[in-house]
């Protein structure tokens, strides 16, 4: 039997919190989610909405909005808040970049979003693998514009310019949390790497839009979530999304609480007075949570003020 987790077998049980009122899930259309469900299963692909049990899964799937999940599902990291499973991943597939872009064509996306595991094993981070998805994905959806999320190539030096030149449209890498918890709860990474890399994709093609997303509810406070929003203008962030962590099991990252949707919705005007284009803030928002929606309303604007 698979243990997901081995690295967090011995940590304490933290009680899972019980859920509030207006965190709930939707299914919209039955008959599209099980024929999401089928071209993914088709295509033997992995979807981090299935990986890391997103609560959003019934509702994208519903609308064929799936991000994929490359280079395996096994992650060499071990974050303290994640779901997927951490330990020793396989060879890359070869033949993943074209089963991506045919499943992005099968399912007729305008936004194919794309993501992946931490591959620290790899001498690139999995760099290259990224840019061939992301180039065969063009390739054969050529009016599909393509987001991808992509780890932090720590210690990789300048491996993240070959996924750069592959011209994503959004190039979106998640902070994730506040500096003061990244040893908690992301203690194979490191704060101002991510806000480097960010800045550094931004220096090499002002052309791509570049985004983070950042959890709330695991013990930080209001003035270092905004502190957070500063260093990401800093580094000329674009795009932002905030979300609730919601605890995976007892044995993940203690929930410290549920913020109120009136919370959400402060924070959201707190960033956009900041100058983000485009923020996502509310309980069940995540990475991707309608990236397509939110991509191309900003380039309706763009081309109607042009």
């Amino acid at each position: 039997m698979l243990i997901r987790h081995p690295e967090k077998i011995k940590n304490k049980i933290n009680p899972i919190k019980k859920k509030p009122s207006w965190i709930k899930s939707k299914l919209l259309n039955s008959r599209e989610f099980f024929l999401t469900k089928s071209i993914v299963n088709q295509f033997k692909l992995k979807t981090v909405c299935q990986e890391a049990n997103c609560p959003n899964i019934a509702e994208c799937w519903s609308k064929r909005h799936a991000t994929f999940l490359i280079m395996g599902d096994i992650c060499t990291r071990a974050c303290a808040f994640c779901d997927v499973i951490t330990g020793k991943p396989k060879k890359l597939d070869p033949l993943e970049p074209f089963k991506i872009a045919s499943a992005v064509k099968k399912l007729n996306l305008k936004h194919a979003v794309i993501t992946s595991v931490d591959r620290d094993d790899l001498d690139d981070g999995g760099a290259n693998h990224f840019y061939e998805v992301v180039i065969e994905t063009k390739k054969k959806n050529p009016k599909t514009s393509v987001e991808i999320l992509t780890p932090d190539f720590l210690r990789k030096e300048d491996s993240y310019k070959k996924v750069i030149e592959s011209e994503p449209d959004v190039f979106n890498h998640n902070i994730e949390t506040v500096p003061s918890l990244y040893r908690k709860v992301r203690p194979g990474s490191r704060y101002f790497a991510s806000v480097e890399l960010l800045k550094n994709v931004k220096k090499f093609n002002k052309n791509i839009f570049t985004k983070s997303g950042l959890m709330v509810g695991l013990g930080e406070n209001k003035d270092e979530i905004i502190q957070v929003m500063d260093d990401l203008r800093s580094a000329e962030v674009d795009f932002l999304t905030v979300g609730q962590y919601l605890q995976p099991s007892s044995k993940h990252h203690p929930l410290q609480r549920y913020y109120h949707p009136d919370e959400f919705v402060e924070l959201e005007n707190i960033a956009k007075s900041k100058g983000f284009l485009l923020v996502s803030s509310s309980p069940l928002t995540r990475s991707s949570y309608h990236a397509d929606q939110d991509f191309y309303k900003l380039k309706k604007e763009r081309i109607k003020n042009n």
